[in-house]
């Protein structure tokens, strides 16, 4: 079994992400406590960490991995009729480490002793949970109908994609967006900067979040950029492009807008990490934007094909966007397989570009981290 961590974020009944599960494919509870030491160093600290296994169940020989603070160890309700569970469970409550049950379902009897706060449970057996006890988390949702319909029933909150489905789809722009990629178009034609500031100041919320992202995404820059035109002495057109563009993403409207924007920030900076392999340095801005781009369709509420028609894209990141070709392709599948397919075809995906569940675990974690790092609002 490859050892393979699949992450998907937890949003409250306001759609807004209050923490990421990361659940651990492994053969025993000793392999998913190695593999979670090796992410340590990019363990997404912003939000609670909800950690549970696949292929084998919680018990002693986990702890050897020495959770953060923020982790809450996921407890399969199979598990607490073993006498490896409830030996797991005291352990636990002596290691003082919170825990979750997975596998809820209404009237199930509790041991006392655990102090589940969250419970999940699968909406799609028990679509009503009146006076669960506890935080009750849905799971198993199709898309945004589904999740409102839970929350309709008793649901505090839901695991998994099922935001990204479900959406209506526009023909054309809006002006607002239509704006931000007139200020992209001409930054990637190297237009004067006179110029470009004259379109970033019709409107004024663009310069203040442009320098925002700059300021606080981790460029490691010595001063603090004041000004466009200082941005484009510091950096350069060609990175000041992936700041741009991130405009663009983080211009959606929808009550799901920052769950959206956390995702297609992830997914481009997942693209980005592991391009580092395959591709030269000068590269990389645009794998990150064509993960990020991958979302557009779904943050503006627009096909993707009328978005891109009005964007002058280089030619790798505008055949994997609209024919999942070229030589950015293949990661950005990967990137997509991240979020939908099961372990085994990540990890067969993976592997045919040559790239380790390891580095792949770690990569998924960085992007979390990275993206939880950028300021919404």
């Amino acid at each position: 079994m490859a050892t393979v961590i699949h992450r998907e974020p937890v949003l409250n009944r306001q759609k807004a992400i209050t923490a990421s599960r990361l659940t651990v494919h492994a053969a025993t509870a000793a392999e998913a406590a190695e593999t979670l030491g090796l992410v340590a160093d990019v363990w997404p600290k912003a939000h609670s960490v909800f950690v549970g296994l696949s292929g084998c169940l919680p018990d002693r020989d986990l702890l050897a991995w020495q959770p953060p603070e923020n982790a809450m160890v996921e407890v399969p309700a199979a598990s607490l009729v073993t006498p490896a569970g409830n030996e797991f469970l005291a352990a636990a409550a002596q290691a003082n480490l919170p825990l979750c049950l997975d596998g809820y379902a209404p009237g199930m009897a509790l041991p006392s002793a655990a102090g589940f706060r969250f419970l999940l449970a699968d909406a799609g057996t028990h679509p009503r949970l009146p006076r669960a006890p506890g935080i009750a988390l849905a799971k198993g949702l199709a898309d945004v109908k589904a999740f409102a319909e839970a929350m309709d029933n008793g649901y505090a909150g839901a695991t998994g994609w099922f935001f990204l489905r479900g959406r209506p789809m526009a023909e054309k722009l809006n002006p607002g967006h239509a704006q931000i990629v007139r200020v992209l178009n001409l930054v990637r034609r190297n237009a004067e900067v006179k110029e470009i500031e004259t379109a970033l100041k019709q409107d004024v919320a663009l310069s203040y979040k442009l320098l925002r992202y700059i300021n606080s995404a981790g460029f490691g820059l010595s001063c603090e950029i004041e000004s466009f035109r200082h941005a484009v002495t510091i950096l350069g057109y060609d990175k000041l492009n992936k700041w741009l563009s991130l405009l663009l993403v983080t211009a959606s409207r929808d009550a799901s807008a920052a769950a959206l924007m956390q995702t297609a920030i992830a997914r481009g900076h997942l693209m980005e990490v592991l391009g580092k392999e395959f591709f030269d340095r000068s590269t990389l801005d645009n794998l990150f934007i064509t993960g990020a781009f991958s979302l557009l369709d779904v943050l503006l509420g627009v096909r993707i094909n009328a978005i891109l028609d009005e964007m002058h894209l280089p030619e790798p990141i505008a055949d994997a966007l609209l024919k999942r070709e070229g030589a950015y392709a293949p990661l950005l599948d990967l990137a997509l397989a991240c979020e939908n397919d099961g372990a085994d075809i990540i990890a067969a995906k993976a592997a045919k570009l040559g790239i380790g569940t390891a580095a792949l675990n770690h990569a998924q974690l960085a992007a979390v981290s990275f993206a939880d790092a950028i300021q919404f609002n």
